[in-house]
């Protein structure tokens, strides 16, 4: 009986363990995210939805890299491009929460259209949790 017990604690303290270090290399993807949305803004001039969307691919590369070599280094082994795809058809589902969001705050509040980020930030949280879940699954094989 003790055995179920610390089988599910270990279970759960692996799972907060990768949830933590998903955050982390998250972060990363932010500031890779934002970078890229205000050169989108600022360099090429495309309007704050439209950045959005140029800004996405380049974090989610970024992220993919870090979740393959640090959240979920242990997972078994798939050939780069292929797990690339498929993190990638994990984050254009995840991209239907975080950009809507991040559209639909800098469309309505003046504040975050003056702010992006702000809209940014939201947005990944908002999708944060649905694409460490369908990653660990559908990615990583957890």
């Amino acid at each position: 009986m003790m055995t179920a017990h610390k089988s599910s604690w270990n279970d759960w303290r692996e799972t907060a363990l990768q949830f933590f270090k998903f955050g982390i290399v998250g972060g990363v993807g932010f500031v890779v995210d934002s970078a890229m949305l205000y050169i989108g803004i600022g360099a090429l001039g495309l309007g704050r939805v439209a950045a959005g969307f140029f800004s996405f691919p380049f974090a989610v590369t970024a992220t993919w890299i870090g979740n393959r070599r640090f959240t979920f280094s242990d997972a078994p082994p798939m050939p780069a491009a292929r797990q690339l795809a498929k993190f990638a058809a994990v984050c254009a589902v995840g991209l239907i929460f975080n950009r809507g969001t991040y559209s639909l705050l800098v469309s309505t509040i003046p504040f975050v259209y003056d702010y992006p980020i702000i809209g940014l930030l939201a947005g990944t949280g908002v999708s944060m949790f649905f694409n460490f879940f369908a990653s660990r699954r559908h990615v990583f094989g957890r």
